[in-house]
């Protein structure tokens, strides 16, 4: 194909060849014949691919140059644009150079886009011999605003179409993503990380597409571009509840709890039974969390009082319209506290109390009374014998059938559980001690009537 170009170039060419050689004497042949080979090319002349602004350099290498010239020339003008060492064109941004009259540089500087095409080093020999060589500029890719889409504002449950259009060389791609690395609700159900083409279609578009998107256009070249779009979905309020029956008790503090979803953003708020607003402040404290088009609501109830039983009601509202969720707060009871099974009361009767401190009362009586009573008996040392004996016989049979009834006891006793047993116990003293008072009673009714 190169070939092709240069015999078409070199035919269109050949005219303007002919008058540069009569215009520029030096150009042309001098006396001093030329070397029988004459000269040639070494290398072909590389094809150069530079990106727009920067230099493009073409090299033509010619060996056994001699006495001949190397000219540059544009081919799809038909411009010449150096001869030998001199800038012929008058575009400032060409240039020539050479090495030691053998390689021959083209020079572009601040390269256009227009100057893409092929360039031919060319020999004023018989017949001239020349070479071409072709600029690719590249060109990065450029996003145009006109027909890009710009931020779209839709109701839910429409069909959206965004588009994204750019210039560049080669033509570039485009792909759409989420500006935060979310992915991308299809129509069938699935997720896609990225969807490729300048058009991106959503059907029945819903809350979940609304954000930002990334229309990023690459060639290879850099630098890559992109535009960001918003979305914006239109919906009115929704809000749902997760628990709508809470229970607490009389003191407790208790948090009521309900989400919402609009967009444009809601108002929203708390009421009670009769539909009455509840304010900031006091026992009640209504706090809002927002997320994007999500709004989490929070009622928090300190120490709860029997006015607080009853229905709540969160509200959000926005201008495609309203709703509300109701919440109702019950009385938990507290069980009341039950005797367990087998624990019987351990408190004693106070009449044994009595008893037995009236016991230990009488048993510190020290055995040196006696002797005082037998000093009252000394007037009648007869009568008091008598009486001695006849209340020893008594006392001894009293006696004995205490030991009996003491004796029975301890046998009911050793039948019994612990508690009945200390009953028995005291009442076995209380018989010992009324015994022992009947004795001295008799004691001194005989001393009085002696």
């Amino acid at each position: 194909m190169i070939g092709e170009r240069a015999s078409r170039s070199q035919d269109r060419l050949l005219a303007s060849v002919i008058l540069i050689i009569f215009a520029f004497p030096g150009f042309a042949w001098t006396e001093t014949p030329p070397p029988a080979e004459g000269p040639v090319f070494n290398m072909s002349i590389s094809n150069v691919t530079v990106s727009v602004g920067r230099e493009a350099v073409l090299a033509c290498v010619v060996e056994n140059l001699s006495v001949y010239k190397v000219a540059w020339l544009r081919v799809n003008t038909q411009t010449i644009l150096t001869i030998a060492s001199h800038v012929i064109t008058k575009n400032h941004r060409i240039g020539v150079t050479h090495s030691d009259h053998r390689t021959w540089y083209l020079h572009i500087r601040d390269v256009h886009e227009s100057d893409q095409g092929d360039y031919m080093c060319q020999i004023n020999t018989d017949p001239m011999k020349s070479q071409i060589g072709y600029l690719a500029v590249v060109v990065p890719p450029d996003i145009l605003d006109y027909p890009t889409s710009t931020d779209m504002v839709v109701r839910e449950g429409s069909n959206v179409t965004l588009r994204c259009a750019a210039t560049g060389s080669p033509t570039p791609n485009i792909t759409w993503r989420r500006e935060g690395g979310e992915l991308i609700p299809l129509g069938n159900g699935q997720e896609v990380a990225s969807i490729e083409g300048s058009v991106f279609n959503i059907t029945r578009v819903n809350r979940l597409h609304m954000g930002a998107y990334l229309c990023i256009a690459s060639n290879g070249v850099p630098p890559t571009v992109s535009k960001r779009i918003t979305l914006i979905v239109h919906f009115p309020p929704m809000i749902w509840i997760q628990n709508q029956l809470v229970g607490a008790r009389e003191g407790q503090e208790m948090t009521l709890e309900c989400n919402s979803e609009a967009y444009p953003k809601s108002i929203n708020y708390w009421t009670r039974d009769k539909d009455e607003i509840i304010a900031n402040g006091g026992k009640y404290e209504p706090v809002l969390l927002d997320n994007a088009y999500k709004v989490h609501m929070k009622l928090t109830i300190r120490s709860v009082g029997p006015s607080d039983y009853g229905s709540y009601k969160c509200v959000s509202k926005n201008s495609l319209g309203g709703t509300d969720g109701s919440i109702k707060l019950y009385r938990k009871y507290v069980p009341s506290p039950t005797t367990l099974p087998g624990i019987s009361s351990t408190t004693p009767m106070p009449t044994v109390e009595r008893v037995e401190k009236k016991q230990r009362s009488r048993q510190k009586i020290p055995p040196s009374s006696v002797p005082n009573v037998n000093e009252v008996m000394d007037a009648s040392k007869s009568a008091a014998n008598r009486n001695d004996l006849r209340l020893r016989g008594r006392q001894s049979d009293e006696s004995r059938r205490n030991d009996n009834d003491l004796s029975r006891s301890a046998d009911v006793t050793g039948q019994q559980n612990d508690n009945t047993a200390q009953s028995m116990s005291s009442t076995g003293h209380i018989r010992f001690s009324l015994v022992s008072s009947e004795s001295i009673v008799y004691v001194i009714l005989i001393m009085t009537i002696s």
